[in-house]
């Protein structure tokens, strides 16, 4: 495991490539396939962001959130959603001490260093308001006392897409909390088989993997992406992306500045995934469609007829003019 570092001194590029090559390899062991989801995922954490997988059951959601925290170091616990869950379910409670003749606070699962909110969509909105404030906040407010989240701390929740009785679709001021949504998507047969095979030769379900870094190291690696250069022609490749999107024929609401921000911050980790102090407009193009297309409210009409957000960025990515690669100036 890396040893601890402190945030005053930001690490390198070079140094966050390789913890976070480590990091990948480590997910890699236990993640059949799906390279791409779990390197953006990581990518939003690196960035200080949340994900919100939107896949049907059983892809290996849990499993590549529980991996990617065990690699991190980070505390995992997991909250399965349901339309009873109550805000301190969440966030915890006061509970009386007979011991001590007071009441004492309890905490809830969002103590950690990653949750887990599973099918965040079935629980309802007094409880989502709350995962709010945990979320942006990075504390929780009980009886009126307010008490912070341990950093980093990051949510990665999922949704079922194809089932909607009994569930609460998110609002779009949660939906814009999400820093990234990605769906799985089912694996190849080949890749299918290996997850079977490595079933069998492990004997068990559960899969544990053991720390890469630890938390204070991450913390370290997510300041170090402060020291990452973006060119003002990519800086402005962010805004036009987001601020085409405002003005397309198929969309009621577009994309507000967080989406730009958005833009800015996952491709930043994404240049020193790859060993860069600076941002190429490719690193802009493979976050575009996960960070911008939940962020965008469909006109009625065009979403009856199946048009969705990730078609409408998938077309600007395609008319928005980008900037020349900045590769041959580095």
């Amino acid at each position: 495991m890396s040893s601890p570092s402190t945030v005053d001194q930001p690490l390198t590029p070079d140094a966050i490539r390789q913890d976070t090559a480590a990091v990948l390899d480590s997910v890699a062991t236990a993640v059949v396939g799906r390279q791409r989801s779990v390197r953006l995922a990581l990518a939003a954490v690196l960035a200080g962001g949340h994900v919100l997988f939107e896949d049907v059951p059983g892809l290996g959601k849990t499993l590549l959130a529980r991996s990617l925290a065990q690699a991190l170091g980070l505390e995992f616990r997991r909250v399965q959603c349901t339309p009873d869950l109550q805000p301190a379910d969440i966030t915890g409670s006061f509970i009386y001490d007979p011991g001590e003749r007071d009441f004492g606070f309890r905490q809830g699962p969002v103590f950690a260093g990653l949750l887990l909110a599973d099918e965040i969509n079935r629980t309802p909105p007094k409880t989502q308001a709350a995962m709010l404030e945990a979320m942006q906040e990075r504390q929780v407010t009980v009886e009126g006392r307010t008490f912070p989240l341990p950093r980093p701390f990051h949510v990665l929740a999922t949704a079922n897409p194809i089932e909607y009785e009994g569930t609460y679709p998110l609002p779009e001021a949660q939906l814009d909390r999400f820093l990234l949504r990605l769906d799985i998507g089912y694996p190849p047969p080949e890749e299918e088989a290996e997850v079977l095979r490595r079933r069998v030769a492990r004997r068990q379900e559960e899969v544990v993997l053991d720390p890469v870094i630890d938390a204070s190291r991450l913390a370290a690696l997510q300041a170090g992406l402060e020291r990452v250069d973006v060119d003002e022609d990519v800086l402005r490749y962010c805004v036009d992306l987001a601020n085409a999107t405002r003005g397309h024929r198929s969309v009621e609401i577009g994309a507000s500045p967080r989406g730009s921000q958005a833009l800015l911050l996952v491709s930043r980790a994404l240049a020193v995934l790859a060993g860069r102090d600076y941002v190429l407009p490719e690193d802009v193009k493979e976050c575009a469609v996960p960070a911008l297309a939940h962020r965008l409210t469909m006109r009625a009409e065009t979403w009856s007829s199946g048009v969705t957000g990730e078609q409408v960025v998938a077309e600007l990515l395609g008319a928005v003019p980008g900037p020349a690669s900045t590769r041959s100036r580095r």
